[in-house]
């Protein structure tokens, strides 16, 4: 077979390669498929920052760093990347012949349920591809800025249809922000995998649901095409909390290996942050549907959990839960298996991330419901020591809110918080919390959008 070869005559890197294997989106491309059609041992793979846990912790980030940087996409190749390789290879990993509805977009756990409950594919709207960076440290975003404009530059040059946004975030990725870079490489416009897909495999009479994140976050700018953001909406922090007159965030970093911190410039414009996509996909997704005949919805959010409670609240009304009064499953991050969770008829609630305010958002949506039988807890250690994460008494907390128990992951609260789990675990959790039985049948399309849009939450709009 020969090797991809990209617009400069180059070869270009596998797209397996190029997409960050750490990246909340790789987790949900690999899980987004029936278990019996998953390729490869990704999901077994434990994260750069679930290791070494047993070293020092001086010894412990130079062993990570190393880690890290032999994971990453040498620098080398960045100028090779083909993004719309890498696209192929996305619709790749779905194997069946047609889909009655292809859910496309932000990457969030409650558009994978949604995407299971109705037999859809699932597409991202971006990847995020990270790269070695000699000599850097956590507190330096200006030297990252400098080499990540580089970079961007390179990638972009042969690839006209791609942004890129540079995310340089010591909160979530902690020291390995002083090791790599990390660039989100979001398509301006559908990539030409994803067009074939849509109208190749999408049933006559389907339809493309795009699920997007309309959160805005400081950005500065740089060349046409590149943006760069300091922290992320998705760690449970705001961007004034990225600043060298707060406490929490000093003490992070030298907790880190940082040093003195220097503040971004104020007045920064606000723009859509990197989970968003960009906005050109939203009209070019409808006018694609109404040309070829199918159906084009949009799920529009500014709060993810009001996404994931209308979802869980979907999964509740309309596939029946089979265990008494129904058996919740809380979830965060990389902890996510939405074909076992349908097999096994329970109720699922996606927090982005394992913060203080992702947990809270959790507890609303239960102490608002109903209750259940059981509930059962599965966070996502998020690597750092933080002021504004979960502690494990409060996911402790939201699993009593089962009337009849519930649990907290007895091998995630172990390395909590500060070593994530392989993502595969979340599957061996799921079939021991309950007994698989049959799948139910797919939810309509229609019904589907009639009902999330007749019960749409403050945060989330649909149509």
């Amino acid at each position: 077979m020969h090797p991809l070869v990209n617009p400069a005559g180059e070869a270009a890197p596998p797209a397996g390669r190029v997409m960050c294997p750490d990246s909340v989106g790789r987790t949900l491309l690999e899980m987004a498929v029936p278990p019996d059609e998953r390729r490869g041992d990704g999901l077994a793979r434990v994260p750069v920052l679930g290791r070494r846990g047993e070293l020092p912790e001086e010894l412990r980030r130079a062993a990570l760093a190393a880690d890290a940087a032999e994971d990453a996409l040498p620098e080398t190749q960045v100028g090779q990347v083909d993004a719309e390789a890498v696209a192929r290879w996305i619709t790749g990993h779905h194997r069946s012949p047609s889909y009655p509805a292809v859910v496309l977009g932000s990457p969030h756990g409650a558009a994978l349920h949604l995407a299971a409950a109705l037999g859809a594919a699932w597409l991202p709207a971006s990847f995020t591809v990270t790269v070695p960076w000699p000599g850097g440290s956590p507190e330096n975003w200006q030297a990252a800025r400098e080499y990540g404009t580089r970079l961007a530059q390179r990638l972009m040059a042969g690839n006209p249809g791609v942004s890129v946004r540079q995310v340089h975030d010591p909160v979530l990725r902690g020291s390995l922000c002083g090791a790599t870079v990390s660039l989100h490489v979001r398509w301006c416009t559908l990539p030409g995998a994803y067009r074939s897909f849509l109208r190749e495999r999408l049933v006559p009479g389907g339809a493309s649901i795009l699920v997007r994140d309309l959160r805005t976050w400081p950005m500065l700018g740089g060349p046409p095409g590149y943006t760069f953001q300091i922290g992320t909406p998705t760690s449970g922090w705001t961007a004034n909390d990225h600043r060298g007159d707060s406490d929490a965030f000093i003490r992070l970093l030298h907790t880190i290996g940082g040093a003195d911190w220097t503040d971004p410039p104020e007045g920064r414009p606000l723009h859509y942050a990197e989970t968003s996509g960009e906005p050109d996909l939203e009209p070019e997704l409808l006018e694609f549907a109404a040309k070829t005949g199918t159906a084009g919805h949009r799920m529009l959010y500014n709060d993810p959990q009001a996404f994931s409670a209308a979802v869980a609240d979907l999964y509740r009304s309309r596939l029946r839960p089979r265990h008494g009064d129904g058996h919740a499953l809380v979830t965060a991050g990389r902890m996510i298996d939405p074909w076992q969770v349908l097999d096994a008829g329970l109720v699922p609630y996606w927090c982005e991330s394992s913060s203080r305010a992702a947990a809270e958002a959790a507890e609303l949506w239960l102490a608002g419901n109903p209750p259940f039988e059981r509930v059962s807890v599965l966070p996502d250690p998020s690597g750092t020591r933080h002021g504004r994460l979960a502690s494990s008494a409060h996911w402790r907390s939201i699993a009593r809110f089962g009337r009849g128990g519930g649990m907290v992951d007895g091998l995630v609260a172990g390395r909590y918080p500060m070593l994530p789990a392989a993502a595969g675990h979340a599957s061996r959790f799921v079939r021991q919390a309950a007994p698989a039985s049959p799948r139910p049948d797919p939810i309509p399309v229609a019904a589907c959008v009639r009902h999330l849009a007749r019960g749409s939450l403050p945060g989330l709009v649909v149509a």
